[in-house]
């Protein structure tokens, strides 16, 4: 059974930094694209970044993150990291992890991703 995890969510002020961390099981880590998305209330799910499986140099990010958040991974530890940088409240979201049974993904997020953490909750508030 695949599982994926998500830690490293938590309240900061504007201009902070955190960074998410997106742990997995049940199967081969570095064999699938991953990615970020995030959901705030009472908005849709919208994609964040991603990162391919055969090329860590290949990443996408949406427009409102580009140059503020950074996705790698280690894959020797098996982890997924999201990089956070000068977080603004418009941040303020749910995070989700998720993989994608393909070696690539697309800067237009909208790729099936078939596996899902539960999330974890970023505020940002003054």
């Amino acid at each position: 059974q695949v599982q994926v995890s998500e830690s490293g969510g938590g309240s900061v002020q504007p201009g902070g930094s955190l960074r998410l961390s997106c742990t997995t099981s049940g199967l081969t880590f570095d064999a699938f694209a991953m990615g970020w998305f995030r959901q705030a209330p009472g908005k849709e799910r919208e994609g964040v970044s991603c990162i391919w499986k055969a090329d860590d140099r290949i990443t996408f990010y949406s427009a409102s993150v580009k140059g503020r958040f950074t996705i790698s991974k280690d894959n020797d530890k098996k982890i997924l990291y999201l990089q956070m940088d000068n977080l603004q409240p418009s941040d303020t979201a749910m995070y989700y992890c998720a993989i994608r049974r393909s070696p690539m993904c697309s800067s237009q997020f909208t790729d099936v991703y078939t596996h899902w953490g539960q999330g974890t909750q970023v505020t940002v508030s003054s």
